[in-house]
């Protein structure tokens, strides 16, 4: 065991991917009917999954080919991401970030513990209202650098970036995304049952916030205890000593970098802008930037080329990700694994049903990284499930909320969650190391909760009367 030393990322990403061809082989075949909503969204329709008549393979060719097809799926993230490295490369150019750090650190130099607090806090809020994902990549290379004038690593950065990110998706308040999508499949009233979600939020975070704390009082009371001691800084190996004042020109680039994040994550909500909209509204602010800090424009053009040359190997692992993803669905499993997943919690009592679909989402979304797809697979097929069982609706939309939320921030087919730790120069297998153990916490967490929704009938008030019609739909399903 001494010298087993981790895969490479794009080591593991691949040898994922040939584990999935191998289960299209092995996994049974099958899909559920499918029925198109309002909004052109598909939703499987529960007590319809069917196995194919004859199974057919997918050969190591189509693993191949299926590589190339994933870049070209995750193309919208894999540029935006690279974007985005370029536009900060010319921030950075600026002195900006470099002033900022100073200004910080007069703030939070003898303080780490309250910067870690509020950021997890502040991110979690924001995941919470607004399902703010994305939007975060731009503050990691600014937290790492920050960590590092406190004597800090890139891994407390990304953890309380990421630990915020996660808690706020597992238990939020009105997030569209999740949550008012879950809800409406549910058919209960959207944002009911939010007093107790607003009960865990400060608990939850606080639970996040420990475990970022905790190791990082381990680095600074030793650096070698650090989990990326071994691996270079994103930012190199030159320490900033005399960090330069926030001038005008600071002040107006960084006024306008929050004015930024504000209008995209308003036309997030409102005009359903996504990646391609927020890679314009970077560009449109790397451009400002450039004038405001009258910098020329052929160094702002050098500047954008090596940022975006930094984050190839990120882009890179991004592309791989999403073939695990497109795999299993070239291979007619995905359903089936649901299916499968789903059947013995009819076979359980209430409080343990309600732990396994808190179990199954969080291996689902392993092979659905998005929130919003996997409502739609999922939340057909618990909502009868939950029905059968006697246990509330509200109870089956938590266990949705805390599965998605939580495993994003240890699922590599994230994609969010992989451009996060490329740019900070984290390999996947230290991040799952850090993580992990985070994971065990938030789930024992949120496995208490959901007993004891179970047991005071949380949701009780707003669960929908069942026609006679409908209950014996839902026994002929089960």
């Amino acid at each position: 065991m001494g010298n087993f030393k981790v895969p490479h990322t794009l080591t593991l990403l691949f040898s994922m991917m040939v584990l999935a061809l191998i289960a299209t082989w092995i996994v049974p075949q099958g899909f559920f009917q499918t029925e198109t909503l309002a909004n052109g969204r598909s939703v499987v329709q529960a007590g319809t999954f069917t196995l194919v008549d004859e199974r057919s393979y997918l050969s190591p060719w189509q693993l191949l080919t299926a590589i190339p097809r994933a870049f070209a799926s995750a193309q919208d993230v894999i540029f935006f991401v690279m974007i985005l490295g370029g536009v900060l490369s010319i921030a950075r150019a600026t002195g900006t970030v470099d002033a900022l750090i100073g200004r910080l650190l007069d703030r939070f130099g003898t303080q780490p513990q309250l910067l870690i607090f509020m950021v997890v806090f502040c991110f979690a809020m924001a995941s919470s209202f607004i399902g703010t994902a994305g939007e975060y990549i731009p503050f990691v290379l600014i937290l790492v650098a920050l960590c590092k004038a406190m004597r800090l690593d890139a891994m407390t950065a990304v953890g309380m970036t990421v630990a915020g990110y996660g808690i706020g998706y597992g238990i939020s308040a009105v997030n569209p995304f999740t949550l008012v999508i879950a809800q409406q499949i549910a058919d209960i009233p959207i944002l009911s049952g939010w007093p107790l979600r607003a009960a865990i939020f400060l608990p939850f975070v606080l639970i996040g916030f420990h475990h970022v704390w905790s190791y990082s009082k381990k680095v600074l009371a030793d650096p070698n205890q650090s989990m990326v001691k071994d691996l270079p800084c994103p930012l190199g190996d030159k320490a900033a000593v005399n960090y330069p004042a926030l001038t005008l020109a600071h002040r107006m680039v960084l006024g306008s970098f929050v004015l930024t994040i504000g209008i995209v994550a308003y036309n997030i909500r409102v005009n359903d802008w996504y990646l391609y909209e927020l890679g314009a509204a970077f560009i449109a602010w790397g451009l400002f930037t450039t004038l405001v800090s009258n910098i020329s424009a052929d160094t702002a053009a050098k500047k954008f080329i090596e940022g975006t040359m930094d984050l190839t190997t990120t882009a890179i692992l991004i592309g791989v990700a999403r073939g695990i993803s497109l795999i299993l669905e070239d291979g007619q499993v995905l359903h089936s694994l649901v299916h499968g997943m789903s059947m013995p919690l009819s076979y359980v009592g209430a409080e343990i049903a309600a732990i396994g679909m808190l179990v199954i989402q969080t291996l689902l979304n392993f092979f659905i990284p998005s929130g919003s797809g996997q409502a739609y697979v999922t939340m057909p097929l618990m909502v009868p499930l939950a029905d059968l069982l006697e246990i509330p609706r509200q109870v089956a939309v938590l266990a949705y909320q805390f599965g998605d939320g939580f495993s994003n921030m240890i699922i590599p087919t994230n994609a969010i969650l992989m451009g996060i730790i490329g740019i900070a120069g984290i390999p996947y297998g230290h991040w799952f190391r850090f993580c992990l153990p985070l994971i065990f916490k938030l789930m024992l967490a949120s496995s208490v909760v959901l007993v004891l929704a179970v047991m005071f009938d949380y949701g009780d008030d707003v669960q929908p009367e069942l026609s006679t019609q409908q209950t014996t739909v839902l026994e002929n399903a089960a």
